[in-house]
Order: C-alpha cells, then structure tokens, then sequence
C-alpha cells in the first residue's frame, strides 16, 4: 500500500485520468466539484470513489490534486485544481491554498480577500493556456 491506502499504481492512473478531466474542463472553460471529479475517475479508472464523508478520502483528494498541480504547473502556469470547487460554493478548498502557500505562489497568511483574487487568477490562467492551445 501507499498514501491513503492505494497503490502507487492506482495513484499514478488516478493523476493520468485527473489531468485528462481537469484538461477537459478547462477547454469548455468551466469548474468542476470534488464530488463531479470523483465520480468521473471512479468511472474511468474502475477505482472507488472518493468518499467525502470520511476525512481520510477528503485528504486523499487533496493528494492528488496536489499531485496533479505539481505535475502540471511548470507547463500551464497555473494550478490546474483551481478548477475544483465544493458543491455549494464558488470557492476552492483549503487544500488548495496551502498547496499555493507551499509552493511559494500565495503569501501565508494572506487575507480572505488576497485568497480569491488569486484563486481568480488561477482560474483564469488555466482558461488562458488552454484557449491559447496549450498542453499537458
């Protein structure tokens, strides 16, 4: 076993079909929610779902699409999971700030007010490499 009890191979499967949703997606210029994102890798890898209710599934998530962001960055020039939002709100999740945090991309501590712009920003950074014709 690896990280939250799947495979590394399971994992490197979950990022290939990640990346290809999340391309999808960002050439139709539209979000996606975690739960949307879960369902579509469990129907096209044959790997259960991730299950929300339970808080190992919730980092699980976050794993990959830290891995994903980590993967794709250097090309897009953008976190690519800027795409995933929570169901009933217009937002990503902590997950992601830290991630930017991390990564050096968003001051820590930044204000509430800080954290959306540059989630707009990576949002539209994503829809901008992708019209342009930018690839993974």
């Amino acid at each position: 076993m690896s990280a939250y009890g799947r495979h590394d191979d399971e994992w490197d499967v979950l990022v290939r079909a990640g990346r290809q949703f999340l391309r999808e997606r960002a050439l139709m210029e539209r979000d996606t929610s975690y739960t949307e994102m879960s369902v579509t890798l469990a129907r096209r890898t044959g790997y259960p779902a991730f299950d929300f209710s339970e808080q190992a599934d919730r980092a699980a998530m976050g794993f990959l699409l830290g891995r994903i962001v980590r993967e794709t960055y250097p090309v897009v020039g953008a976190m690519i999971s800027a795409l995933v939002i929570y169901l009933d709100a217009n937002d990503a999740g902590p997950g992601f700030y830290q991630l930017a945090q991390d990564m050096g991309l968003l001051q820590k501590g930044a204000s509430k007010q800080a954290r959306e712009a540059f989630w707009i920003q990576q949002v539209r950074g994503t829809f901008d490499h992708f019209r342009a014709g930018g690839r993974l």
